[in-house]
């Protein structure tokens, strides 16, 4: 059930969003947010923490084969802007469910709420727009656009994103956290 309402409560900030602007409006903030990010001075440390296999979508004989733990690092910048929203530019290499490198880089946005008006703490909900290359496509990459969570205290995040998939592939929750550097 808790996934159902991640899954609405992303689709309802996609939908109330675009309804506001089109595609062109889109595109421009996009291009905007992404060279403002890039122009930024502040600096992120990205540490996966865990990558939770979907027990419903797997069997045992996978869930006993596949890694979980996805030892890795990244780096990126970010900025918040005026309403309070987070934006990213960023790239993570970590151990994949086989043991593998894998790499994943991209933009992210998470439309971030203050929690009890404190501007210390904040949960967000947003996406990212990235590619990622993996050792089973010969590190052709791929794109990968995903739904994120967040909570966030001071300067240290814990993030999440859910790679949706079919039985026994995909259906990953992969948990990172973010340190801010500066």
């Amino acid at each position: 059930m808790k996934l159902k309402t991640l899954i609405l409560s992303v689709a309802f900030v996609f939908c109330s969003w675009n309804a506001k602007a089109g595609i062109k409006e889109y595109w421009e903030d996009l291009q905007k947010n992404v060279s403002t990010t890039w122009a930024s001075e502040d600096y992120d440390a990205y540490i996966p923490v865990y990558a939770w296999h979907n027990r419903l979508t797997y069997d045992k004989s996978h869930i006993d084969k596949y890694n979980e733990n996805p030892w890795g690092f990244g780096l990126g910048k970010s900025y918040y802007d005026d309403k309070g929203n987070w934006h990213s530019l960023y790239a993570m290499a970590f151990k994949d469910s086989n043991k593998h490198l894998e790499t994943f880089f991209g933009y992210a946005w998470m439309k971030n709420w203050f929690v009890d008006c404190n501007p210390d703490f904040r949960v967000g909900v947003g996406y990212t727009l990235g590619l990622t290359q993996r050792s089973e496509w010969l590190y052709i990459p791929v794109p990968a656009p995903l739904p994120l969570v967040g909570i966030e205290y001071k300067n240290i995040a814990l993030q999440a994103a859910y790679v949706p998939g079919v039985k026994n592939d995909g259906n990953v929750l992969f948990i990172w956290t973010r340190i801010a550097i500066n």
